[in-house]
């Protein structure tokens, strides 16, 4: 580049990995009227004790009258979930942001209005965002959970017409890309609702990291393989967030917070070898899969490792006969990682593969580099040329996701 041109202008970001708090409506408005008392709704009360150690959130809800803070809490069958502070921290000093039970007044609106979401992504150089649930969980724990199966897939089925039909509907004008999810307590269902989205457009549905902390059967089994076969043949992504295994990576039960922040890529690390080692590749070659918020400066030493393990030890490792070809190269062909702040990650971007990395901000959550993830990502992508950071930041986006070329979402495309 000559000395007086000016530096390329930095991409548009397509971010994988923001969140939605879901609006009060979502399900009242979505469930048939005898569910209304005992469906997902809203509730206003006060906070009788909160905490976050070990790896375990435990909120208690104050009975009428106590002289706790007042919270809005998510209530259904017998859970009560507050919404807090850290559901939606943007627009707040580190400092401020506090293990808290909040209101949605309380809340940056962006967090579950459209408008005001779109704004919030322009102020961050953002063009387009998939988001992932807030009260269902990262894949729909809290409707796995639940007693009544009837009710529960009901509730999938709702939040996911309001994801496709009013989250990301025509006030999107494409900026907000679908993120569906499954009931996750049974496989065919669990394929009939992913080609019922596919059907609309949708190429994208959540998924646990690892499902035997849910109680559900490994990747390993062939449990899966009807919601496997219904993502491959229609190219929907298997997109699985740090935590959607409803147990974040600690040390020890009286760890802090602070343990468990710094690990949280521990979950996608152990994942992504057990996909590597599961066969599922080679028997569903179409399927992708993705890592929300994991980073990505791991991963090369565990590509490493999984080819001396896969080339040495495989008579004796139980693969020999199911992982046909190196880890490394099932990789490439299937897995992505997201990031929104890995420096190092960037600097060894050739040993992970720059067709295998995607962009993310995290808004509105408090690792979020909102407002500031253009400039983030200029300082840590500075030595990469123009035509691979267009390749992270949005280029492998639009490609996994199926997205317009220039980078929206387009209803039953």
């Amino acid at each position: 580049m000559d000395a007086t041109e000016a530096p390329p202008a930095f991409p548009k970001i397509i971010s994988v990995d923001d969140h939605t708090v879901e609006p009060p409506h979502v399900w009242r408005d979505r469930l048939p009227s005898k569910y209304q008392d005992i469906g997902p709704r809203i509730v206003r009360a006060p906070v009788k004790s909160m905490s976050f150690v070990g790896g375990k959130f435990a909120p208690e809800m104050g009975a009428p009258g106590h002289d706790g803070p007042i919270a809005d809490w998510w209530v259904y069958e017998d859970l009560h979930r507050p919404l807090t502070r850290l559901d939606t921290a943007v627009g707040h000093t580190r400092d401020e942001i506090r293990l808290e039970g909040i209101t949605y007044e309380q809340m940056r609106p962006g967090s579950f209005s459209v408008p005001e979401r779109l704004a919030d992504m322009d102020v961050n150089h953002v063009q387009s965002a998939l988001c992932f649930p807030t009260f269902p969980r990262f894949c729909g724990q809290t409707f796995t959970e639940a007693k009544d199966r009837e009710l529960a897939l009901l509730s999938v089925r709702a939040y996911n017409d309001w994801m496709v039909e009013e989250w990301c509907g025509p006030q999107a004008h494409g900026r907000l890309i679908p993120l569906t999810l499954i009931p996750l307590w049974d496989p065919e269902l669990a394929a009939t609702e992913v080609r019922r989205n596919a059907a609309r457009g949708v190429r994208a549905v959540c998924f646990s990291e690892i499902p035997p902390h849910l109680g559900l059967p490994s990747i390993h089994t062939d449990h899966w393989d009807p919601f496997l076969r219904a993502c491959d043949e229609t190219g929907t992504v298997v997109a699985m967030h740090i935590g959607s295994s409803s147990k974040m990576p600690s040390t020890s039960p009286d760890a802090p917070p602070a343990v468990g922040s710094t690990i949280t890529f521990a979950n996608c690390c152990f994942s992504m070898v057990d996909w590597l080692m599961s066969g599922a590749f080679d028997r569903f070659p179409n399927l992708r899969i993705m890592y929300a918020e994991g980073q990505v400066g791991w991963i090369p030493y565990i590509l490493e490792r999984a080819d001396v393990v896969w080339e040495e030890n495989r008579a004796w490792g139980g693969v020999a006969d199911k992982v046909l070809r190196p880890p490394s190269e099932l990789f490439a062909d299937h897995v992505y990682g997201c990031f929104f702040d890995d420096a190092f990650g960037l600097r060894n971007l050739d040993a992970i593969g720059v067709e295998n990395v995607l962009y993310e901000t995290d808004y509105p959550h408090s690792d979020s580099t909102w407002p500031k993830s253009r400039e983030v990502g200029e300082s840590q992508m500075g030595h990469l040329a123009p035509e691979v950071v267009e390749r992270v930041v949005r280029g492998n986006a639009i490609d996994l996701l199926g997205l317009t070329g220039e980078g929206l979402w387009r209803a039953g495309v």
